[in-house]
């Protein structure tokens, strides 16, 4: 099947205007914006194949919507705790000094990632509206619900645990699974979303975008755990327990005998 160009082109444009916010705070492109214009394209979707979508495909949405929905009231309710005011405006402080040009750069880039991570979900609904076979929908939606699931639960663990302990590190529930695993929950929702397109790629760059984008995540979630592992050693690195913690649970997937990230290169901010 071809790219519905027109519709991606448009969802381009709404995530230039969902995303437009980090112009003004840059960690906005990715926390609240990035959320927003998730379900905002999910949104979208729905009402451009309102008649047709329906079964799973239309669950798919759902799900986006959802994901986008839970990552902005996440993000909402951690900005608005006192013990992440230092955080904020740390980040705050390191991109003051970025340039109007690295500010557009940034946004633009940003859109184009979020534009292509919807990808699959655009495809898959225009096949439906085009009575095309969907096989691979179902197993993508249950992955999806899947990722979802570990990163609600994980969010929330720690949210709880932090609460109640503030200065320790979180080692309670998936965390005695693996060290962090909203990030895993991330790769494994948008694993989904690409799966789910696969009985739809019907051409060379449908294959090439949707991949590259998912490729690209994983490489941010990896990033992502890297940075927050050498910030966990600088805080609780003397703790025999913490040590003891790093020495037997995963980094960032399950069952794999991966313990730290800590001198891997990530090209990729």
């Amino acid at each position: 099947m071809s790219i519905p160009w027109g519709f991606v082109a448009l969802s381009f444009v709404l995530c230039l205007a969902v995303t437009a916010p980090g112009l003004k705070r840059v960690y906005y492109f990715v926390s609240l914006c990035y959320a927003g214009a998730i379900a905002a394209q999910a949104l979208l979707i729905w009402l451009v194949h309102y008649d047709t979508a329906s079964g799973f495909t239309l669950l798919m949405l759902v799900l986006l919507i959802l994901y986008g929905a839970r990552l902005g009231g996440f993000l909402l309710r951690r900005a608005s705790y006192p013990a992440y005011a230092q955080v904020l405006a740390s980040v705050e402080q390191r991109t003051s000094g970025m340039t109007d040009r690295q500010k557009l750069m940034i946004w633009g880039g940003v859109s184009v990632l979020y534009t292509l991570l919807a990808l699959p979900a655009w495809l898959a609904a225009t096949a439906q509206a085009r009575d095309a076979s969907m096989l691979s929908v179902p197993l993508g939606v249950l992955v999806m619900l899947a990722g979802l699931v570990i990163e609600t639960v994980a969010d929330w663990q720690k949210s709880s645990f932090k609460a109640a302990q503030p200065t320790q590190f979180c080692d309670i529930g998936l965390y005695r699974v693996v060290r962090f695993p909203n990030y895993f929950g991330e790769m494994v929702f948008w694993l989904g979303v690409w799966i789910a397109g696969i009985s739809v790629y019907g051409s060379v760059a449908a294959w090439l975008l949707t991949t590259l984008a998912l490729l690209y995540m994983v490489v941010l979630m990896v990033g992502a755990a890297r940075s927050l592992e050498l910030k966990q050693d600088e805080r609780y690195g003397e703790q025999p327990r913490y040590q003891e913690f790093v020495r037997t649970v995963p980094v960032l997937v399950p069952k794999l005998p991966v313990y730290s990230l800590r001198n891997i290169k990530i090209p990729i901010r």
